[in-house]
C-alpha cells in the first residue's frame, strides 16, 4: 500500500510544506485528500533534503496543518491523449469544460515534454498563409517557426489571434492535415467567451483545441496550460503527421504567474522581480515549436504578448525577442488612426522567411516585391521626419510620391478587414499595385527585367487616398 503523509508542516499562500518524505521527485504529482473526503492535486515543485513542497492547483483555502493526507503518485503530471482533443475545451490544467465528458485517451504524457535531440530537428521550410497581408508579404510565417506578436494593452491581439485561427491553412498541393491548438492564459470570461463563439460560429471549431485558464483560476493552472497545450500539439504533429499551428496569449500573464509563483517560494529576484530562470522557461516553451526528422508532422508557434507600458525592452519581449526567429509588432498609432491589423511593418521581421518563401513556396517576385515595400516604407518614415520640420509643401516632388506610398500603404495594405482573406497572388499584386504608385526610378530593391513585368501606373492610378 502506498504511504500517506498524515497532516502538513507548512501552508504558504499556494504553497504546502512536507517533513519525513522520502522517494519523492521533482514534478512528482500528489493526491491531497481532506477530512470532508475533497481530493486535490499537487505537483511537487521544490525538495530540501526531506522536506518537499508542493504547489496545490485548486488553492490551499480550507486546508490545515492537521486535515489532510497526502500520498505521492511516483509519476510527473501527464495529459490524456487522442485525436478527440479536437473540437474540444479544456481548462488550463488539461481537463474537459466543454460537458463533453473526458476524453478516451490513446496514452499519457508527461506534460513537460520530452528534450528534443538538435541533430534531429529538419530546417523549417513552406510558409502558413494567414490571409493577412502585412503577415504573408512581409513577415511570413514559415511552418515550425516560433513567431510572437508583441502587442500592448488594449490593442487589437485578440482579434487578429481569432482571425489567424480562421484563416490561416497550409499550401493547399501539400494536402496534409492541419489545425490549431489554442492557449489562452489569465483572460477574462468576456474574452474566453468572445473566442469560443468565434471559433463556433466561424465553424473552425472541430480544427481547434482550446486550452482556457481564467483570470480567476489559480495561478498555478496558469503555469500548466501552456505545457498542456504545447504536449497537445506534438502529439498531433509527430505522432499523427499533422501540421499544427499553436496561439499562445498572452505570455506577459504567464511570467507574472510565474513571478507571483516564484515569490510565494522565496526565490531571489531578478529584473523586475521575475524569476533569474525567465529566459530558460521561457525557451522551455518556446524550443517545443519546429519539425522533427522522420515525421512528416511540424509545430509551428505565435506566441503573443502584451508589452506593460507598450516597453519593447521591458524583460518579457526582450528575452522572447531572443529566444524566438523575429516579431509582428502592433502600434497604437496605427490603431488610433483606424488600421486594422495594426501591424509596424519596420520593426516587424521574420528571420526564417527567406528560405520558405519564393519558386515552389509562394511566388518567384514575393522576396523583391518585399524588400521594395520595405526599403520604400522605410523612406515614407525619413519623409514624414523631414515633413515635420519643414512642412509638406516643401518637400521635393520624390519625397511628396514617398508620404502618398504611405498613406496608400497604410490604408490598402496594412489595413484589411476582419473577413478579409486575401490570398498570397492578391496580396503580391496588391504590393506591386502599389509600389506602381512611385516614380519607377525609385524602385532601387529590383532588376529591370521584373520591374518591365510588375510596374503599372495604370493601376497606380486606381488608388484613392
Amino acid at each position: 500500500m502506498a504511504v500517506q503523509y498524515i497532516g502538513l508542516k507548512e501552508i504558504n499562500g499556494p504553497l504546502i510544506a512536507l517533513d519525513n518524505v522520502a522517494g519523492v521527485s521533482y514534478d512528482e504529482v500528489a493526491e491531497i485528500r481532506l477530512d470532508d473526503g475533497s481530493v486535490r492535486t499537487g505537483r511537487v515543485v521544490q525538495i530540501d533534503g526531506s522536506r518537499a513542497i508542493l504547489q496545490v492547483f485548486e488553492g490551499t483555502k480550507g486546508l490545515s496543518l492537521k486535515n489532510t493526507r497526502t500520498r505521492f503518485t511516483g509519476k510527473p503530471m501527464e495529459m490524456p491523449l487522442s485525436e478527440e482533443l479536437l473540437g474540444r475545451v479544456f481548462n488550463g490544467a488539461g481537463r474537459p469544460i466543454d460537458g463533453l465528458g473526458e476524453i478516451y485517451a490513446e496514452k499519457y504524457a508527461d506534460i513537460n515534454g520530452k528534450p528534443l535531440n538538435p541533430v534531429s530537428r529538419s530546417y523549417p521550410r513552406n510558409y502558413i498563409n494567414t490571409g493577412i497581408s502585412s503577415i504573408d508579404a512581409l513577415t511570413t510565417l514559415i511552418r515550425g517557426q516560433k513567431l510572437p506578436i508583441f502587442s500592448g494593452s488594449g490593442l487589437s491581439h485578440n482579434k487578429l489571434a481569432v482571425q489567424i485561427v480562421r484563416q490561416a491553412k497550409i499550401a493547399e498541393e501539400s494536402g496534409q492535415n492541419f489545425a490549431v491548438v489554442f492557449a489562452a492564459m489569465g483572460v477574462k470570461n468576456d474574452i474566453a467567451d468572445y473566442f469560443r463563439k468565434s471559433f463556433e460560429e466561424s465553424g473552425v471549431l472541430q480544427k481547434v483545441a482550446m486550452f482556457l485558464n481564467l483570470s480567476n483560476d489559480p495561478i498555478i493552472e496558469r503555469i500548466l496550460t501552456p505545457k498542456c497545450a504545447l504536449t497537445a500539439a506534438e502529439y498531433l504533429a509527430f505522432e499523427k503527421n499533422m501540421h499544427i499551428l499553436v496561439i499562445l496569449t498572452d505570455m506577459t500573464s504567464y511570467a507574472e504567474a510565474l513571478r507571483e509563483f516564484s515569490s510565494s517560494k522565496g526565490e531571489i529576484p531578478a529584473r523586475k522581480g521575475f524569476p533569474g530562470y525567465l529566459y530558460s522557461d521561457l525557451a522551455s516553451l518556446y524550443e517545443r515549436a519546429g519539425i522533427v526528422e522522420g515525421s512528416e508532422g511540424s509545430v509551428t508557434q505565435i506566441p503573443i504578448l502584451t508589452m506593460p507600458n507598450d516597453d519593447i525592452t521591458h524583460p518579457i519581449p526582450d528575452l522572447t525577442g531572443y529566444i524566438t526567429e523575429g516579431q509582428i509588432v502592433l502600434d497604437r498609432s496605427l490603431d488610433q488612426n483606424g488600421i486594422y491589423p495594426p501591424v509596424a511593418v519596420l520593426p516587424s521581421l521574420s528571420r526564417l522567411m527567406k528560405d520558405g518563401i519564393g519558386e515552389g513556396f509562394t511566388r518567384g517576385d514575393h522576396s523583391d516585391c518585399a524588400n521594395q515595400l520595405f526599403a520604400a516604407y522605410a523612406k515614407v518614415q525619413d519623409a514624414r521626419s523631414l515633413a515635420s520640420v519643414i512642412g509638406e509643401d516643401e518637400l521635393s516632388p520624390l519625397d511628396k510620391s514617398y508620404l502618398r506610398f504611405g498613406r496608400l500603404f497604410e490604408k490598402h495594405f496594412v489595413n484589411q478587414g476582419f473577413d478579409e482573406n486575401r490570398s498570397i497572388d492578391e496580396t503580391l499584386d496588391l504590393g506591386w499595385a502599389l509600389l506602381s504608385t512611385l516614380p519607377r526610378s525609385a524602385l532601387d530593391r529590383v532588376d529591370e527585367k521584373l520591374l518591365d513585368q510588375k510596374y503599372d501606373p495604370d493601376k497606380a492610378a486606381a488608388f484613392e487616398e
